[in-house]
């Protein structure tokens, strides 16, 4: 993301079941440390299951040795999408040109607002108040459809 201060990049992790955003960080570096973040603060807010399976693109930063040992120690298990394979990254990429489609912002005057408008989008209207039509649950947002695959896994008392 361009900004008078420089470029500020920003990384996701999207649950694929829920296509909610589940964790991302930003830095005004490209670098492992920040996809590292990502994880760790999807494992803070209690959104990565152990044994699920972390789908990142062929980048140095995902196949660092510093986010294959976070991989690990947060109990998750990682496959690597294929070369020249778009598909692999599709939910990812869909999510980013909805992002810029919607802040239209080309240049930021700051880190600070760069960091505003992505919280406000991802916190407040994409996982919140965008709908998804769910096979089974009908037009839910993201949110609500995280709560209802919960409650189904939820034994009978």
């Amino acid at each position: 993301m361009p900004t008078l201060e420089g470029w500020w990049y920003l990384a996701t992790i999207i649950d694929l079941a829920t296509c909610e955003v589940i964790g991302y960080a930003m830095d005004d570096r490209h670098r492992a440390e920040l996809v590292v973040d990502t994880l760790k603060v999807a494992g803070l807010r209690g959104r990565l299951e152990p044994g699920c399976i972390m789908h990142p693109d062929r980048g140095s930063e995902h196949t660092s040795g510093e986010f294959r040992r976070e991989v690990r120690n947060l109990d998750l298990r990682q496959s690597v999408g294929r070369t020249g394979i778009c598909g692999d990254s599709a939910a990812a990429e869909g999510f980013f040109g909805l992002l810029k489609a919607e802040i239209r912002t080309t240049v930021w005057e700051s880190h600070a607002a760069a960091r505003a408008d992505v919280f406000r989008f991802v916190e407040v209207e994409y996982n919140r108040t965008r709908l998804r039509k769910h096979p089974e649950y009908g037009c839910v947002t993201l949110l609500e459809t995280r709560a209802l695959l919960r409650q189904d896994r939820t034994p009978a008392a």
